[in-house]
C-alpha cells in the first residue's frame, strides 16, 4: 500500500532539480545572469501576489511585475545609496493602482526587492562561496523539514496557519542549517560562528514560509500559482529564500558577514 505522505514526492523532486539547476547555473555565471535570474523572479513573485491579493487587477499584475523586474535590474547597477529609492518605487506604484490589498502588497513588493537586491550584492561582493551557502542553507532548511515533519510528524508550529509544519521538521532544519555552517566553517576562515548565523538564517527562512502561508490563508488561496508543478508559485517556492536574504541583508552589517573573512 502506498504511503499518501509521499505521493508527491516524485513530481515534487523532478520540479525542485530543474529549479536547483537553473539557479545554480545562474549563480555559477553570475554577473549580469545571475541580475536576470533575480529580476525575473522578483517580477513573477510580484506578479503572483497582485493576482492574489486584487481581484479587479485591471492589468496591474503586468505593470506591476514588470516595473519589479525592471527596478530591481537597474538598481543593482547604481550606488547603494540612489538604489534604495528604486526599489521601493513598484511598492509605491502599486499602492496607486491596487483595488484591494494594497498595505499587504507594498509591505510584500518591497521585501521581494530587498531580498534580490541583497542576493545579487552578495554575489557581487563576496563570490559564488557565499551565494551558495546561503542556497544551501535554505535548501537543506527546506528538505530536513520536509523529511522529518513527514518521519516523525509531532506537534504543529501553527496549526491555524501552516497545518503541515510541525516543530520535528522546523528543528530539523536548524540542525541541517547549523551542520551547512558547520562545513562551511571548515572550508574558510569563518569560524564555528557560522553555525548560528546559519541557524538564525533557517529560522529566517521558516518565518519567511510561514508568512507566505499566512497570506495565503488570509486571501483564501492554496498556492500562489500553479507555475511550478508540485510546488504551486514562485512565491511558494522561494519565500524561504525570501525570509532568509532579508535577514542577512539586516543582520550582514551586525556581524561583518562573511565571519572572520573580511
Amino acid at each position: 500500500m502506498s504511503d499518501a505522505r509521499w505521493d508527491d514526492l516524485a513530481i515534487r523532486a523532478a520540479a525542485g532539480l530543474a529549479m536547483i539547476g537553473i539557479g545554480l547555473g545562474a549563480v555559477w555565471l553570475g554577473g549580469i545572469w545571475f541580475h536576470l535570474l533575480i529580476a525575473i523572479v522578483c517580477g513573477l513573485m510580484v506578479w503572483e501576489l497582485v493576482c492574489m491579493l486584487d481581484t479587479a487587477r485591471n492589468r496591474s499584475q503586468y505593470i506591476l511585475g514588470a516595473a519589479t523586474a525592471a527596478a530591481a535590474l537597474i538598481a543593482i547597477e547604481l550606488p547603494p545609496s540612489f538604489a534604495l529609492p528604486l526599489l521601493f518605487l513598484p511598492a509605491m506604484l502599486g499602492l496607486a493602482r491596487m483595488e484591494s490589498g494594497g498595505v499587504t502588497y507594498a509591505v510584500y513588493t518591497a521585501l521581494i526587492l530587498l531580498a534580490g537586491y541583497g542576493m545579487m550584492a552578495l554575489r557581487d561582493d563576496f563570490g559564488l562561496l557565499w551565494m551558495l551557502w546561503l542556497v544551501v542553507v535554505v535548501v537543506v532548511t527546506d528538505i530536513a523539514g520536509y523529511f522529518a515533519g513527514r518521519t516523525f510528524g509531532g506537534p504543529k508550529l501553527w496549526p491555524k496557519v501552516s497545518p503541515k509544519k510541525t516543530w520535528s521538521g522546523s528543528v530539523a532544519g536548524w540542525i541541517g542549517a547549523a551542520l551547512v555552517g558547520l562545513a562551511f566553517a571548515g572550508a574558510t576562515k569563518a569560524g564555528v560562528g557560522l553555525m548560528g548565523i546559519s541557524v538564525a538564517v533557517s529560522m529566517a527562512s521558516q518565518i519567511g514560509d510561514i508568512a507566505e502561508s499566512a497570506m495565503k490563508r488570509r486571501v483564501g488561496v492554496k498556492d500562489s500559482s500553479a507555475l511550478i508543478p508540485g510546488h504551486g508559485g514562485l512565491l511558494d517556492r522561494f519565500d524561504g529564500m525570501l525570509g532568509a536574504a532579508v535577514f542577512l541583508v539586516i543582520a550582514g552589517p551586525i556581524v561583518g558577514f562573511p565571519p572572520g573573512v573580511q
